[in-house]
């Protein structure tokens, strides 16, 4: 009886990976499959359907190495790939459509609070995988390529060198948009969704301050 329970759990949420990259292609935000949790085949170290024994990142990275080529804001195409790929996570190409700066969950939710009781627009803010994603104004490519700097695992630029536990995703990085699932917790959520958010994104310089007041909270 159970087994029958979790596949139709599984296509409900595959119906909802499905349905959700199709509507961010139609956003115009680019969308490219991920890898996803392999259930039961945790106990043989092998958490992810890329099949690597010990994945540093499990269901949470995308599917090819191609993946900035495929990345589409077409939503046929993108309605297409689920199809084939009904279990795929959604990985958001960034430095394209939108920057996101990811602090740990936590603090991430504090900072939340702090801009909002600051009356500071966030633009669109998502939770997952126990990190809070910031989606930014995007830097795109300066002309000066010292002005943009990208990180996907923890890494720090000369001048935020202090925000250890901050990630700032722009060109050649992304993110795993919700409902996607590492496997290591519950699906991500919108805590502030896009197609609520009329405003222009917000500069990322703008939210520094708050997140790294944050995160020193969290850290102490």
């Amino acid at each position: 009886m159970v087994a029958p329970v979790l596949r139709r759990s599984r296509r409900r949420e595959s119906g909802r990976l499905a349905a959700a990259a199709v509507a961010y292609a139609a956003m115009g935000w680019p969308v490219a499959l991920g890898a996803y949790p392999r259930g039961n085949a945790r106990s043989a170290g092998r958490a992810c359907s890329c099949d690597r024994v010990g994945c540093p990142a499990p269901a949470a990275h995308p599917m090819s190495p191609a993946w900035q080529i495929q990345a589409t804001s077409d939503p046929g195409k993108a309605r297409q790939r689920w199809a084939h790929h009904p279990e795929a996570n959604v990985i958001l190409p960034t430095g394209r459509v939108f920057d996101v700066l990811d602090v740990p969950a936590e603090a991430g939710l504090t900072a939340l609070e702090m801009m909002r009781d600051a009356r500071v627009a966030t633009g669109p803010v998502a939770v997952g995988a126990g990190r809070t994603l910031f989606f930014v104004a995007t830097r795109g490519a300066p002309d000066d390529e010292n002005e943009w700097w990208s990180c996907h695992l923890d890494c720090a630029p000369e001048d935020v060198g202090e925000m250890v536990s901050l990630r700032w995703h722009c060109r050649n990085s992304y993110v795993l948009a919700p409902p996607s699932r590492d496997g290591t917790g519950p699906a991500g959520r919108w805590l502030q969704a896009p197609e609520l958010q009329g405003a222009p994104l917000p500069d990322a310089v703008r939210l520094l301050e708050v997140l790294a007041d944050a995160c020193d909270e969290e850290i102490r």
